[in-house]
């Protein structure tokens, strides 16, 4: 029997107010009522990094990592709840919340102990609607957040010892009950893109990466949640109001400007809009050199800063206030390396690479385009060019990143990817992914690499709380929200990962993993149409290697293995663009119930050090392979739990 595991959490409890009576009044009415109120609030706790413990009736129990977490996702609730009231449903929801930290006891996946208690018994206190939180609570999140906690005293409750104070949430609404986005979201900012004035339409590349830089510059401000930019980008060129932006991306500031770049001059207006109350805050127009473009970057986060009344560290002071490149040329080819490597084709992301390492030749202590570097080829490794090739050069580029800047969390995040999938060193990796996050907590690809390689651990839990961290800062992209369904995937919970692969196809048809993640979801379901209709819906968009490898899974899978094996032969005969990974080759065999030949592959796999194997301790589909002991054996070797 595995001994009882005592830590830290904040825990929430929910109910729906009146559920009995409305139960007696139409069972069948409130069944449908329960279920949508589920359906409601689980992404919910997915997204501020909540783990549900489990239900009971209409109750939830769900454990946080902190206090700020759980409030934050207790308002979002009760603000998605009150717009799905205002839609006039014939049966209103109302839930209750009550919050409580303290230490709690886990056995399996269950935890018990005062603090469960406690949480239990504050629930019941909030009005319909409202949320209430224990004096414990209040301490850690006062100056946090923007709702207003007002002191209930100190309550007797059944089964606890002494009292204890209880606060209740207390939030605005607008005439006729419409609710506003809570003032709690003011430091979750969003940077629309910038709107290109130059003469040549060719610098939309500098406005664009103007908005990259802002967001970077914005999100070493630890108090500020800053969305990312492939979430904004979808603004671009679309108008639309800042308090409807701001309901979408759940952002209570928004800045919004316009560049125009002529020669060696610049003129940047933006301004800062209070989401929350629809009302501007300030405005600014700055006529530059060029080379004082990052001096704009940085009093604008001051000004920020400044206007949502948060006090800056000295050491945040430092590093906004801190240039990446003194060289305007070499900035200029490193925006140019973002605007391509952000199309994420294999042949866009070699031509980052190029302008990137332009950028270091004109600027050989431009740490940033180092790092860059070093992260492109970790994500070109095993897609674009084989691992044994990408990886010393992701590598070469990081080691001069970090000789540069230490602290610099981008540098930190590759070096992890790289001890993740080349080294196989996770400790380390884990290590550097925590290293990254403490120096930019906004950086949402960092959440979004280390939840994956959580999944690949099996700390299924812990990846799901980091995807939704990522999602959380980049909930428009259709990369995190199907890696975000990958995770559900790989974690067993299918449901999930379906909603989180049609969110992705839905945003963006033309996004070919979420098809084939949707197929990889209906394997596991045993729905064999199903399947090969999403993957060859995904090599339709993306005729290349690398999907045709998925789709010969696939296919092998569902037991339709003539087709499997012709893309298999043509894949061997190099008749698809760009590479397939001997662990993909070797995950084909298998599936076709050839293990000698899959074993054989995965040894070069191994070798080369493919970047695809640890994926495979795991993954759902590939279950074939572990049943081969010799497979196993690697799985150990590589000391994968």
């Amino acid at each position: 029997m595995p001994q009882a595991a005592r830590r830290l959490a904040a825990i929430m409890f929910t109910d729906i107010v009146g559920y009995t009576s409305l139960s007696q009044a139409d069972e069948e009415a409130t069944l449908r009522l329960l279920e949508e109120h589920r359906k409601l609030l689980r992404p919910v706790f997915a997204l501020h990094g909540g783990r549900e413990v489990k239900t009971m009736g209409d109750a939830f129990l769900v454990e946080f990592a902190s206090s700020l977490d759980a409030i934050r996702c207790a308002l979002d609730i009760q603000g998605k709840i009150g717009e799905r009231n205002a839609k006039g449903p014939s049966q209103r929801l109302q839930v209750r919340i009550g919050i409580h930290v303290g230490e709690v006891i886990g056995s399996g996946d269950d935890v018990y102990g005062d603090a469960v208690n406690i949480a239990a018994r504050i629930e019941p206190l909030a009005e319909p609607g409202g949320v209430c939180v224990s004096r414990q609570v209040f301490d850690l999140v006062q100056g946090k957040v923007e709702v207003r906690l007002s002191s209930m005293g100190p309550v007797e409750l059944k089964n606890v010892k002494a009292p204890i104070e209880i606060f209740k949430v207390l939030e605005t609404e607008k005439a006729g009950g419409e609710r506003r986005l809570s003032s709690s979201l003011k430091t979750r900012v969003a940077v629309l893109p910038f709107d290109n004035y130059s003469s040549k339409p060719g610098d939309d590349y500098f406005a664009d990466g103007l908005t990259e830089e802002l967001i970077g510059t914005l999100s070493k401000i630890h108090e500020l949640s800053v969305i990312s930019r492939t979430s904004v980008m979808q603004y671009k060129g679309k108008p639309k109001s800042m308090s409807q932006i701001g309901r979408e991306l759940n952002a209570g500031t928004i800045l919004e400007g316009s560049v125009r770049k002529a020669g060696d001059r610049v003129r940047v207006s933006i301004q800062m809009v209070d989401a929350t109350e629809d009302r501007h805050v300030w405005a600014e127009t700055y006529d530059r050199d060029l080379e004082d473009i990052f001096s704009v970057q940085s009093d604008i986060a001051a000004k920020v800063a400044e206007a949502l009344r948060l006090k800056l560290l000295s050491a945040e002071k430092k590093v906004i206030e801190e240039a990446p490149t003194k060289d305007p040329e070499a900035n200029l080819l490193f925006l140019k390396g973002v605007y391509h490597g952000d199309k994420g084709s294999p042949s866009d992301i070699m031509k980052a690479i190029d302008y990137f390492e332009l950028a270091v030749e004109r600027d050989p202590e431009f740490a940033l385009a180092y790092a860059s570097i070093s992260g492109y080829y970790v994500g070109a490794a095993g897609e674009a060019i084989p691992s044994e090739v990408a990886f010393p050069k992701a590598k070469e580029a990081l080691a001069r990143a970090m000789a540069i800047d230490p602290d610099l969390a981008e540098a930190h995040n590759a070096k992890a990817w790289i001890a993740f999938q080349y080294d196989w060193d996770w400790k380390a990796a884990e290590a550097s992914f925590k290293k990254a996050i403490a120096l930019n907590p906004s950086l949402a690809f960092a959440h979004d690499w280390y939840g994956r390689m959580l999944a690949a651990m099996g700390r299924f839990d812990e990846a799901i709380a980091e995807m939704g961290r990522a999602y959380e800062l980049d909930p428009a992209s259709p990369w995190v929200t199907s890696r975000f369904g990958l995770v559900y995937w790989i974690a067993g919970r299918n449901k999930e990962a379906r909603e989180m692969f049609a969110k992705a196809a839905r945003a963006n048809p033309r996004f070919a993993r979420a098809r084939g993640g949707l197929a990889f979801v209906n394997v596991t379901e045993g729905r064999k149409e199903e399947a090969m209709k999403e993957i060859d819906a995904a090599v339709a968009i993306a005729d290349e290697a690398y999907f045709r490898t998925h789709q010969a899974v696939v296919y092998a899978s569902v037991g339709s293995r003539e087709k499997a094996r012709k893309i298999l032969d043509d894949l061997l005969a190099g008749k698809y663009k760009g590479f397939a990974t001997p662990a993909w080759i070797g995950a084909i065999y298998y599936c076709l119930g050839d293990p000698d030949n899959g074993y054989e592959w995965m040894v070069k796999a191994y070798e080369s050090r493919d970047p695809s194997i640890p994926w495979y301790n795991k993954w759902p589909i590939l279950d074939v392979e572990r049943k081969d002991p010799r497979f196993v054996k690697m799985l150990r070797q590589m000391k994968l739990p």
